[in-house]
């Protein structure tokens, strides 16, 4: 079945709404905070770590099928339902998003600078720093919604096909890795969370329900497309984390031991140059900076969508925001003494206890304010399964708050 709605020619446009909303989740889930904490968490734990992935996966389902719904259905942005549903919590929630989106940001662009570190050898600091200025282009260009919408579909291919170039090349024990996905060895909720944070917490929890609020593909009658965008998204982020965790894998079961804790840590470009010597070196600087200018990007506009919970804006004076936006990103990340990988684990943490406080506005809108969606009453498995997963990633960030910290040395 098709992810889109019938194809006409005025369904075009509706096709490239979706398209661009499914590449910002995904380009955003798979960003270089997911690249970075699975090589640091394949090699902590092994092929035990496929029941995080698997956990993180079930708990996206969950969480963007429910947020891309409940968007359409209210028409607002979640700050603005938030605030609807009950007085004052989406301006908590605006700044839990964009406090956390600026972490998140920093984190993005320290991967950029270790993916033209990958590439070309640069100190990682003017590589984030080269990113941040192209990133800051998108958002002046004139026709900046084009450029974002094709910048995000055009490197998330990119990244999609070489990862899976070095997935294979690996040849990572793919038995063991699936036994494990069910039955795993160890169970570590720190790392749990900290995945889950980096692939569905925080501004990635919002994006690309953002983007179809902003293309405006909302509504009732848009319900059962963005049902199936939203899932064909989940899909497509679900098997890229498979596929880039068997390709460290594969490295890390040959007997390999990742630099996890040095200030030039870069774990992930250890293993792809194993798998394929300079070459994977050079492909692995492709992959993290596609994956981390996309983020930078995706990161930036989500945070900033949260802004309207404060003060209307235009598209000029947001996109002027986004631009304050990653140039404060950059300065922290060029003062900040923390190593680049250290950090990327740090921020997925971080949002991972930033997910439920949205989640749970979100289950009680659901609930109890059919009002705000038109009268419609919400699908009851999927809040049930949504109030699960808030009770179990209230848990979770019980369970690691010291833990993720513990990542920054506090």
């Amino acid at each position: 079945m098709s992810a889109f709605p019938t194809a006409t020619a005025a369904n075009a446009t509706l096709r490239g709404g979706f398209l661009a909303a499914i590449f910002l989740m995904a380009t955003s889930a798979i960003g270089p905070g997911f690249i970075t904490q699975t090589a640091t968490f394949t090699a902590k734990l092994g092929a035990a770590f496929a029941f995080a992935i698997l956990a993180s996966i079930l708990i996206d389902f969950v969480v963007q099928l429910n947020i891309w719904r409940i968007t359409a259905l209210t028409r607002r942005n979640a700050s603005e339902t938030a605030n609807a549903a009950i007085p004052g919590a989406g301006y908590l929630l605006a700044v839990l998003v964009m406090v956390g989106g600026l972490a998140f940001n920093v984190g993005n662009i320290a991967g950029a600078g270790l993916g033209m570190n990958a590439m070309f050898g640069l100190d990682p600091k003017i590589g984030g720093a080269i990113s941040a200025l192209l990133a800051i282009g998108v958002f002046l260009s004139k026709r900046a919604g084009l450029l974002l919408d094709r910048s995000l579909i055009g490197l998330g291919i990119l990244m999609i096909v070489m990862t899976l170039i070095v997935a294979v090349t690996s040849n990572p024990p793919v038995g063991d890795a699936l036994r494990q996905t069910i039955l795993p060895d160890v169970i570590d909720f720190p790392t749990i969370t900290t995945i889950v944070g980096g692939t569905v917490g925080g501004y990635i929890t919002y994006s690309g329900a953002h983007r179809l609020l902003d293309k405006g593909l909302v509504g009732e009658e848009n319900l059962a497309a963005v049902t199936r965008a939203s899932l064909t998204g989940i899909a497509v982020t679900g098997v890229m984390r498979f596929v880039l965790f068997l390709a460290i894998l594969g490295v890390v079961a040959s007997g390999v031991t990742l630099d996890l804790s040095s200030q030039a840590a870069n774990p992930a470009a250890q293993a792809f140059a194993f798998a394929l010597g300079d070459w994977g070196m050079r492909i692995f600087g492709v992959v993290l900076w596609a994956a981390a200018i996309t983020s930078v990007i995706g990161a930036a506009y989500t945070s900033v969508s949260f802004l309207v919970a404060f003060m209307a804006m235009t598209d000029r004076s947001r996109n002027i925001a986004t631009v304050i936006f990653i140039t404060v990103s950059l300065a922290v990340f060029v003062t900040i003494g923390t190593a680049p990988a250290a950090l990327l684990v740090f921020v997925g943490g971080f949002n991972g206890l930033i997910l439920p406080i949205g989640l749970t506005i979100f289950t009680y809108v659901g609930f109890a304010r059919s009002d705000l969606m038109g009268g419609h009453h919400y699908n009851r498995p999927l809040l049930i399964l949504s109030a699960i997963v808030c009770a179990l990633t209230w848990y979770m960030g019980y369970r690691s708050i010291g833990p993720i910290f513990a990542f920054l040395g506090l």
